[in-house]
């Protein structure tokens, strides 16, 4: 049976596309028969900051050991943000450094370079919103925001394959594109991708 975890990247508790797509991606799997978990970053508060790196464990809010034992529970994770300065919001990184711990997400050996993937076996779709075509993210910049979260945290931690979906440019766009996103989506979400 298919685990889905859907995570809403936009820290905003109010309307935004990524919170149109994040309730559409969860209506189109009302639908199916995968099991679904969800976390919004504009419904739950944590400190974001790992003020003291790796040197020092701070402890977890319950909100963010409940999102370690979603992405646990999942085999597959959907991740809904909007692209910010060519990356992820402040607060959905903060997510990320806070949750995806050594012990966790991965563990460094010892005396060497390398490192275990702890979170294998399970894949990803990341689906980004941006304010400029694909297309020219791709080209101009290599898509930073993907790479960090595909590569750099996803990949590092096991979580494979990964797919991406981009959406833009969004800022001026009509409804008639946005809605035409949305029925992407939803396609997406019956399928569980």
């Amino acid at each position: 049976m298919k685990k889905i975890l859907v995570i809403n990247g936009h820290p905003s508790p109010d309307q935004s596309f990524c919170r149109s797509i994040y309730d559409t991606y969860l209506q189109g799997l009302e639908k199916t028969n995968f099991e679904v978990k969800s976390i919004d970053m504009g419904a739950i508060e944590f400190d974001s900051n790992l003020k003291y790196g790796y040197s020092k464990r701070v402890e977890l809010e319950p909100c963010l050991m409940e999102a370690q034992e979603k992405i646990i529970w999942s085999n597959h994770i959907v991740i809904i943000h909007p692209v910010w300065w060519g990356s992820l919001p402040a607060k959905f990184k903060g997510f990320f450094d806070r949750t995806f711990l050594p012990g966790f997400a991965f563990e460094k050996r010892e005396d060497s370079v390398w490192w275990d993937k702890l979170l294998v076996g399970k894949s990803a779709h990341i689906i980004s919103t941006l304010d400029q075509p694909g297309y020219y993210y791709r080209l101009r910049y290599g898509r930073p925001s993907h790479r960090a979260l595909k590569d750099m945290t996803l990949n590092f931690s096991g979580i494979s394959p990964v797919r991406s979906t981009v959406i833009g440019p969004v800022r001026n766009s009509t409804e008639n594109f946005k809605e035409k996103q949305l029925d992407k989506i939803l396609k997406l979400s019956l399928k569980g991708r």
